[in-house]
């Protein structure tokens, strides 16, 4: 038997969740490095104020 979930909140509502919009973030970071690595593709990111490119295979696995 399943259980019905419950109904995402109002947009109004989900605005200011910002627990659930910063956990959602973090996934979504997760998600595109590990896409990164696997396609072997490097990143950008802003370091020491200047851009730098991790390699793929020093892209950490989370």
């Amino acid at each position: 038997m399943t259980r019905a979930s419950k109904p995402d909140p109002p947009p109004e509502q989900r605005v200011d969740d910002i627990p659930r919009i910063l956990e959602e973030m973090r996934r979504a970071v997760r998600e595109a490095l590990a896409r990164h690595k696997q396609a072997g593709n490097p990143v950008a990111v802003w370091r020491n104020d200047r851009v730098e490119w991790i390699s793929p295979e020093d892209i950490p696995a989370l």
